[in-house]
């Protein structure tokens, strides 16, 4: 089981953190799960980038990143080293901690 903490970029929002977190999900079904929002204009599918995060920590727990995802998150509003889409971050089978932080998105609101 997992700790997840979803941190938010976005004034006024505070941080989030949930406990007994299933392995096999990803962060974006974890945050939707819990009425935590994050875009995802796709679907969740990686054929966008309205669901990117960043990973603050615990990013060995989660699926490594593809080619595909990283196409993709060169496409984001301010990608960086730690950037990860929530659809594409499958958290591994095991345990441990992860902490993200939402970028805030007021900022797509014209995709």
């Amino acid at each position: 089981m997992y700790t997840i903490k979803f941190n938010f970029e976005q004034k006024g929002l505070e941080a989030i953190t949930l406990h007994n977190v299933e392995a096999g999900q990803s962060l974006l079904e974890v945050a939707l799960g819990n009425d935590i929002e994050l875009h995802h204009n796709c679907g969740g599918v990686c054929a966008c980038s309205t669901c990117h995060l960043y990973v603050e920590k615990g990013a060995d727990f989660l699926e490594e990143l593809n080619d595909k995802e990283e196409d993709f998150i060169d496409r984001a509003v301010n990608p960086r080293l730690n950037s990860r889409l929530g659809c594409q971050c499958l958290l591994n089978d095991g345990e441990g901690e992860v902490e993200v932080t939402l970028p805030d998105q007021t900022q797509f609101l014209g995709e």
